[in-house]
């Protein structure tokens, strides 16, 4: 905010003792009326100062430098009051001062202001907060201490002192001393960024030194289990009752579309009658709080049917004996090799396999899945619709016989109208991939494009 009146002047304080004329060069700055002042720690000779220009008079060195000196600190006032301007914060004669003692220079440290943060969320956990974000919170905190004291040989360092460098070498510590992959890093530089936002909202600094930093997530191709798969893990039998249990909550994920945490959370209560006369779970997802609505299918009624009377499920007033998540990966481990699953078994997968091949594969329309999910938006859905190759070859197959029969192959006109029509399924289909990224379009592509390679084989 500007100030409506300003003004800046040097002068010599007058000492205790009159006789001396050797006195401190003192600043004084008033804004809007109300006045400032401080010492400049330097000393000057009154008999060598003219007050009406502020300045000391003679053109010797020592004369100079003082001069100099004094014109360095109005250019600096005058750089501070343009930040001030510019961060849209008030002018007045008292940050100015600060300014000119050093007392605005933000004394916080990253760590400490780190461990806050921490100490805040934990206190919150689990009302606001799950314990697992606590977690991974207290793990990026450590991560920039071991960086810290990697690069600067130190304990920790002042906010002011973070700029794009530090990041920028924080990132390349991250991939090599720690071996992240290039999406870990990029989220435990998010958890710092937290952090320094936070900061900045309490005016400890300024400026973000995130703002040049651009990094790029990976896409990671995240296969559901095909039909075969989901098939295979149903009808597997186990020798051991750990892989029998593990398996059973596994495929009520795979058609409820639940998350690990929301099964293991899940009570008997929320098991409740809807409109429609079926069982439905109506409860919140655990992580986001929004509201869940999941008619039950046979094969997920079956499984809470099998374990009603289960020691753990009596006990927890659970609907299933969910064991750790950590225990349930460990056993999914040998659960996919007896099954012949392909790449890593884990809880999310079942969740992408109700989406893509339990859902959306079968005809369930994406603003459904997103409701039965707790997804905010269909954007975060897309994501989870990655459709079989087998439902993809249908549609495209079942196009294609579309097409011929309603176009008779009569003459080369039919034929180039049929091959136009491929060619512009094909530019919008490249056009949807390219505004929505989904995978699904990527092979839906090489269907159509397979298909105008026969239709040119053919007329050829």
């Amino acid at each position: 905010m500007l100030e409506t009146s300003y003004g800046l002047t040097f002068f010599l304080k007058s000492p205790k003792k009159k006789s001396d004329t050797v006195r401190y060069v003192y600043l004084r700055v008033t804004v809007d009326g109300t006045p400032k002042e401080t010492s400049t720690k330097r000393r000057w000779d009154i008999q060598r100062w003219d007050q009406k220009l502020e300045r000391a008079t003679g053109t010797k060195e020592d004369a100079k430098a003082i001069n100099f000196f004094l014109e360095s600190l109005v250019t600096k006032i005058s750089n501070y009051k343009t930040e001030l301007i510019n961060a849209s914060q008030t002018i007045t004669a008292a940050k100015i001062i600060d300014f000119v003692k050093g007392n605005n220079v933000a004394k916080a440290k990253v760590l400490e202001e780190f461990q806050k943060h921490n100490d805040e969320m934990d206190a919150l956990v689990p009302k606001e907060f799950a314990k697992g974000t606590h977690t991974r919170f207290v793990t990026a905190r450590s991560h920039v201490q071991e960086f810290i004291r990697f690069k600067y040989h130190r304990e920790d360092l002042e906010f002011r002192e973070l700029n794009y460098e530090f990041i920028k070498d924080y990132e390349f510590y991250l991939k090599t001393v720690r071996n992240c992959a290039n999406n870990t890093t990029l989220k435990y530089i998010s958890n710092l960024k937290k952090i320094v936002l936070r900061a900045i909202a309490k005016e400890i600094i300024s400026k973000d030194p995130f703002v040049l930093f651009k990094g790029k997530k990976t896409k990671i191709k995240k296969k559901p289990l095909t039909k075969a798969e989901l098939y295979r893990l149903e009808n597997k039998q186990f020798s051991t009752e750990r892989l029998s249990i593990v398996r059973d909550i596994s495929v009520f994920q795979c058609y409820t579309g639940l998350a690990y945490i929301d099964v293991y959370q899940l009570k008997k209560e929320v098991i409740q009658e809807g409109d429609d006369g079926r069982l439905w779970i109506m409860s919140s997802r655990q992580k986001t709080k929004s509201t869940t609505n999941i008619p039950l299918l046979p094969e997920a009624l079956k499984i809470i049917e099998k374990y009603k009377d289960h020691p753990t499920c009596i006990s927890r007033g659970s609907v299933l004996p969910v064991k750790s998540n950590q225990k349930m990966n460990e056993y999914l481990k040998e659960i996919a090799i007896l099954c012949k699953i392909s790449g890593t078994l884990n809880t999310h997968r079942f969740r992408r396999t109700f989406a893509s091949t339990v859902t959306l594969s079968n005809g369930v329309p994406i603003h459904v899945v997103k409701e039965m999910l707790g997804h905010h938006s269909v954007t975060q859905t897309e994501d989870y619709a990655i459709t079989e190759q087998e439902t993809i070859s249908k549609e495209m197959i079942g196009l294609g016989e579309r097409l011929f029969a309603s176009d008779k192959l009569e003459s080369s006109n039919d034929f180039s109208r049929i091959l136009l029509r491929f060619e512009n399924e094909l530019r919008d289909l490249k056009q949807m991939q390219h505004s929505r990224s989904s995978q699904s379009f990527e092979e839906k592509i090489v269907q159509v494009e397979e298909i105008l390679n026969q239709l040119k084989v053919y007329r050829a």
